[in-house]
């Protein structure tokens, strides 16, 4: 049994939700832990005929047997929590940390104006003030908040026990590699680190406590708000390539560009990717939609593939095909 880390190799929406989604009901963890920011990110999973949009509980909710969990690294919105955890049905087995921060009304109408507004375009969520607040040590934590007494648990030593009990842990993490405080197109950032160590971070799991890493990159790049995009594509063009797409949290439109072969190697650099998960490949290839097996999908879809597995020096193990949880082709050992 192992840990397994999931982070976003370019700039968010690489579809870690779907891919989370998968593992946790395909390699039935027994915890499902989020880190990140908070709740400015958010993913999109379908299944079947139903589309679930998930901001704060971990995208592994679908299976019943898994605890799902929030890290003290990140901050929190008691109210979408509590509504999410109505709608997904994840009542008596969503737990958050004692050191998770609170988001505050204030935080919401600081977000909403202002110069980081104006600036980077941020979603208004909280997220940027409330951690600003954490570091300024004034954040209320999830402890004092009476209504979260019976979720909270001590996330870093369910995490490290389960581990050492020989059980699956899926550390999931939110936005991208380059969507990073430290590492990313500052200031067209997110309020703190969302690469593999900061997420690790984030849920207390220790680097000799992680056994692979996988960063997920989308067949193409896509980037809500501002900052810079190499090779940006024109809205037209965009959606002549069928990769007009709108944010999950924001609903703004994202933008596009082309695979960037500099910025996923980078990522792979930081992140210590051991394995690579490629989404939307039938939008590239629609021959490959729906596809489970490697040796359905067309010629140039498996060149596609493996250029980026020569170019990136590691493999690519998990493909997406379609927008369900299972439209997957899992190429792992």
């Amino acid at each position: 049994m192992a840990s397994t880390v999931v982070v976003g190799g370019f700039f968010g929406d690489e579809g870690k939700g779907k891919i989370i989604s998968y593992l946790a009901i395909k390699d039935n963890p027994k915890i499902v832990v989020r880190g990140g920011a908070g709740p400015n990110a958010g993913h999109t999973i379908s299944d079947g005929k139903k589309v679930y949009k998930v901001r704060m509980l971990p995208s592994g909710f679908l299976n019943k047997n898994t605890k799902v969990m929030i890290g003290p690294g990140v901050v929190i919105n008691p109210d979408v929590l509590f509504k999410e955890i109505q709608d997904f049905n994840a009542s008596g087995r969503a737990f958050v940390d004692g050191h998770c921060g609170i988001i505050e009304q204030e935080h919401l109408t600081r977000d909403s104006k202002g110069e980081l507004k104006e600036k980077i375009g941020s979603t208004g969520s909280g997220t940027g003030p409330a951690n600003a607040d954490r570091a300024m040590r004034i954040l209320k934590m999830a402890k004092e908040v009476k209504s979260l007494a019976s979720l909270i648990v001590d996330v870093p030593a369910e995490v490290n026990s389960a581990l050492a009990s020989n059980e699956n842990v899926l550390v999931e993490g939110t936005q991208g590699t380059f969507l990073s405080l430290w590492h990313g197109t500052y200031p067209f950032v997110t309020s703190k680190d969302v690469t593999a160590s900061g997420i690790c971070a984030d849920v207390g799991l220790g680097p000799k406590n992680v056994d692979e890493v996988i960063v997920v990159f989308k067949s193409y790049v896509t980037r809500v708000g501002t900052g810079p995009l190499t090779n940006e594509l024109s809205v037209d063009e965009a959606e002549t390539k069928g990769w007009s797409e709108f944010g999950t949290v924001t609903g703004r439109q994202r933008r596009a560009a082309e695979f960037d072969f500099d910025l996923a190697r980078r990522a792979v650099m930081l992140n210590s990717a051991t394995q690579i998960s490629i989404t939307k490949l039938d939008i590239i290839f629609p021959d490959c939609a729906g596809k489970t097996s490697y040796e359905e999908i067309p010629a140039e879809a498996k060149s596609f593939i493996k250029n980026i597995e020569e170019k990136l020096n590691t493999p690519v193990t998990i493909i997406g095909t379609g927008p369900n949880i299972n439209d997957v082709i899992d190429r792992r050992i």
